[in-house]
């Protein structure tokens, strides 16, 4: 959320960065409601004012000789008017707070100025690419093909007749695979990286995805569980590990505070319209490891660059092509202020596809949740800044693998770092 502040100060500027990302700030509509608030104030403050005044009347009534019970009643009737005038402006006051609120809560953050302008990913800005193509003398096979032959395997049909399109079963020595990936992923983040593992519910309310920008923006998106109370499936672990620190304020010395967290996702790709539904890429229930910052709003862009390094150094000791891009503000997500993708290499599609993205949030979510810390140059709370990203997701991570480390004869070489983790062991082999 916007601070109100800076569009009451800086209406234009921010529209016109707003502007930027396709989005159109009514700044002639939040004036309107930025005073009707204040006039519901003024006229609060009004009232205070001449219910103050209506009871010294009855003290000097008193100092004059009128009768105590004389002089009440004779100021009651105003004063009966003027708390019925005065609860009437509190409650209009309190609607008016909370159209702005609305208001705020559906306008996205203001892109960085280094965010590239453009409408889509294909106006993304490449910034590095890191590893050698693979070269194949064989025709190559993607990842549902490969995974179908090997041992263990993956079932696209069977996990259908459980639960309808975009979901998978892994069996085998492929699910040990991606558990063994999840584990390796933990272990760098958590043994090289600095950051404290953490569990979390995976039913979080709406107020955890308000906090952090899905709601109301993006409620299609989201799997709602029925019941007594409303409870949605967690689109990423983003949510309930940022939303730990909402209401709160951290001193300095607890901060920067770095979570990593393994869970399941879960996403309706309500917007998706038939992208990816071959396969791994896209699917409604898959798995992330998640990492999450909480810093001083001085140090979110050297954290932005650590947290984008802790991803790529997954890729890099995993040996997988990948390239890092700056999304353009067409590309940009709903909360973020800028973003950097890993693209890592897929070669049955020719192309780099998305495998983490990392992002700096600045105060926006901060301001939602209400998450601060003190500021020990002014003893005073401010919002924090929020920051996270994939390290990484698993499911595109297996696909990688399954691609990148394919033979001809239809077995998988297992990346040296993953062997560990499998027992030793070298390759999958055909079925």
């Amino acid at each position: 959320m916007l601070d109100i502040r800076r569009l009451r100060n800086e209406g234009e500027e921010i529209r016109a960065a707003l502007a930027r990302r396709g989005f159109e700030l009514d700044l002639e509509a939040f004036a309107s409601l930025d005073g009707q608030r204040r006039d519901a104030d003024m006229r609060s403050q009004e009232l205070q004012a001449a219910r103050k005044k209506a009871s010294k009347k009855v003290g000097e009534l008193v100092k004059a000789g009128t009768p105590v019970d004389e002089a009440k009643a004779q100021v009651a009737e105003t004063l009966q008017e003027i708390d019925r005038e005065l609860d009437e402006e509190v409650e209009r006051a309190r609607l008016i707070q909370g159209r702005i609120r609305d208001f705020l809560m559906e306008i996205p953050n203001v892109p960085d100025p280094e965010v590239p302008a453009g409408e889509d990913e294909d106006d993304n800005e490449e910034l590095r690419c890191h590893g050698e193509l693979p070269r194949f003398d064989f025709a190559v096979r993607d990842h549902v093909e490969l995974g179908a032959a090997l041992e263990g395997g993956l079932d696209f049909d069977r996990a259908a007749k459980l639960s309808g399109a975009r979901f998978a079963v892994m069996q085998g020595a492929v699910a040990g695979l991606h558990r063994a990936l999840i584990n390796f992923m933990l272990s760098m983040h958590t043994g090289r990286h600095g950051y404290q593992e953490v569990y979390v519910p995976y039913l979080v309310g709406p107020e955890a995805l308000r906090g952090t920008g899905q709601l109301p923006k993006f409620g299609e998106d989201l799997f709602r569980v029925e019941g007594e109370r409303e409870l949605y499936l967690i689109p990423t672990a983003e949510v309930p590990v940022t939303n730990l620190y909402a209401d709160e304020i951290l001193e300095a010395q607890q901060l920067p505070l770095k979570h990593v967290c393994h869970t399941p996702c879960f996403r309706s790709e309500a917007g998706s319209h038939g992208k990816d539904t071959r396969g791994m890429i896209r699917q409604h229930q898959f798995e992330k490891v998640e990492l999450v910052q909480l810093v001083r709003p001085e140090d979110s862009d050297r954290a932005l660059e650590a947290l984008t390094g802790h991803a790529e150094a997954v890729l890099q000791a995993l040996e997988l092509p990948y390239r890092v891009v700056r999304l353009c503000t067409g590309d940009l997500g709903f909360s973020a202020a800028c973003t950097l993708d890993l693209e890592v290499w897929l070669p049955s599609q020719q192309r780099y596809r998305e495998i983490s993205s990392c992002s700096n949030f600045r105060d926006f979510q901060a301001r939602r949740m209400q998450a601060r810390w003190r500021n020990p140059d002014t003893g005073k709370p401010e919002p924090l800044h929020t920051l996270n990203g994939s390290g990484l997701a698993a499911g595109r991570a297996l696909v990688a693998i399954l691609e990148n480390y394919q033979n001809e004869d239809g077995s998988v070489t297992i990346p040296e770092a993953l062997r560990p983790w499998m027992g030793g062991r070298e390759r999958i082999g055909a079925q």
